[in-house]
C-alpha cells in the first residue's frame, strides 16, 4: 500500500515544529496497511474538565491520515496530500496515560484517500473513531 518505506525516526522528523510535536504525538508502528501513534493524555491535551479534549483526538487522527496519504503518493515531488474533511465520534473519556491511534485505508483513489482512524485507551477500549478524507492535489497549487 505504501509507495515507499520509512522509519519511525523519519516519521518523527516530520513532526518537528508542528502541533503533533507540541501535543507529544509519537509514532509507534508502521505496518503493511497501517500506522499507529500514541498521544499523552495530560495538561497539553485536556479540556477544562480534566479529560481528553476532542480536538486533540482529531489532531491525532488527522496526523495519522495525512502521513499515511503522503506515504501512498506515487510522486510526492509533484503531489501533496491535504485534508478535505474529517469527522470524529467521541465514545468514552480518557483522563490520563496514553491514547493510541491506528489508521487504515478505506479508499485509495487517484484524487482522494479516505482513512479510518480508531483511537483507543491503554485498555484497548475505543475512545474515538474518526474518518478523514484527503485530497491529492498538484504540488504547484
Amino acid at each position: 500500500m505504501f509507495t515507499r518505506s520509512i522509519t519511525l525516526d523519519a516519521l518523527h522528523s516530520f513532526s518537528e515544529n508542528t502541533i503533533s510535536n507540541h501535543l507529544g504525538i509519537e509514532f509507534t508502528e508502521i505496518g503493511t496497511d497501517h500506522i499507529t501513534a500514541r498521544m499523552p493524555v495530560d495538561k497539553r491535551t485536556h479540556q477544562p474538565f480534566g479529560i481528553l479534549h476532542g480536538g486533540a483526538s482529531v489532531v491525532l487522527a488527522e496526523t495519522l491520515g495525512s502521513i499515511a496519504s503522503f506515504l501512498c503518493l506515487p510522486d510526492p515531488e509533484k503531489q501533496h496530500a491535504v485534508g478535505l474533511e474529517i469527522n470524529a465520534n467521541h465514545i468514552r473519556p480518557a483522563k490520563q496515560g496514553f491514547v493510541y491511534g491506528t489508521v487504515r485505508p478505506i479508499h485509495l483513489g487517484r484524487t482522494t484517500h479516505i482513512w479510518d482512524i480508531k483511537i483507543t485507551n491503554e485498555e484497548n477500549k475505543l475512545v474515538c473513531i474518526s474518518r478523514l478524507t484527503v485530497a491529492i492535489v498538484n504540488a504547484d497549487r
